[in-house]
């Protein structure tokens, strides 16, 4: 698989990996709480010859600088920030797990930007913080922190539990790289960030072309509740992966890639109808 070198944004804040001409349609893939930039080589490859396709590594990921207060507002605030020292405009979002909750802050934040959106195996909240299930969650996955684990020693548990079925094995592999070199303090800042989140309410002012992406084994972001997120976006597609747990992109990247790239072809499609339907008026007005 294609290694992108690595690359820093102009102010040294953001570290990212990227692919393809820097004049094309910017497409930028936001990770989870185990991820890495590298974790989206795969679609770098794949979607780097027609999209200017980059990924960044999380504030407080890879070489990206930790910010001093973490929170999904922040993370939002830090995109944007990202998304303009790239000098991208109207980019498409790809945003998986807590990258897909940056990218609803954001385009609370930012409607009018971005040109579509993909939802990957995401929820719109994660709930209260004194909620059983929200206690039991983060208790799980900082617990064995607590008790002398490292990142490293965690991870091929960790990815164990979150992938489906005949996963690919180099995904897996990669998987693991990942998850084992998140520095412990930023896994556990990601992780109480993500208390309290609810989008709820602004699902339906997205008014960007939106696909959310499911895996029918996911027990992170399970595949009906996602279906029902659908509902709630005007326009949204949905798509389930049959078989695929919360890695999709790594655990079954040409399925991935697929489901993606139809979408893709359908944005563009309509950026091109309605370009020319502008360049149309403008001629029957020069008439």
């Amino acid at each position: 698989m294609p290694q992108p070198a690595p690359m820093i944004t102009k102010d040294g804040r953001f570290a990212y990996e990227a692919a393809g001409d820097p004049g094309a349609i910017p497409l930028i893939f936001l990770h989870g709480i185990g991820g890495a930039a590298r974790a989206w080589r795969h679609q770098l490859a794949t979607f780097g010859d027609r999209f200017r396709a980059i990924a960044w590594d999380m504030p407080g990921y890879g070489g990206s600088a930790p910010l001093a207060r973490v929170s999904i507002a922040a993370l939002a605030n830090a995109l944007q920030q990202f998304i303009e020292q790239l000098g991208a405009t109207r980019p498409i979002l790809v945003g998986h797990s807590i990258g897909g909750m940056i990218v609803q802050k954001w385009l609370e934040q930012s409607p009018k930007l971005a040109r579509a959106v993909v939802l990957a195996q995401t929820s719109p909240a994660f709930g209260k913080a004194d909620g059983d299930w929200q206690k039991s969650f983060i208790a799980a996955r900082l617990g064995p922190l607590d008790r002398g684990e490292t990142m490293r020693s965690l991870a091929p548990s960790l990815v164990k539990e979150l992938v489906g079925d005949t996963p690919d094995p180099e995904g897996m592999e990669l998987a693991r790289a990942c998850m084992g070199s998140v520095p412990e303090a930023s896994y556990r800042a990601m992780m109480l960030a993500l208390i309290g989140f609810d989008q709820r309410s602004t699902l339906k002012d997205i008014s960007v072309p939106t696909l959310l992406l499911s895996g029918s084994k996911d027990n992170n972001a399970p595949a009906p509740m996602m279906a029902k997120t659908a509902t709630y976006i005007p326009s949204a597609q949905y798509v389930e992966l049959a078989g695929v747990g919360h890695l999709a992109n790594l655990e079954r990247p040409e399925a991935f890639d697929e489901a993606l790239g139809k979408f893709l072809d359908s944005v563009v499609a309509k950026h091109r109808c309605l370009r020319n339907d502008h360049a149309s008026q403008q001629d029957d007005r020069r008439e």
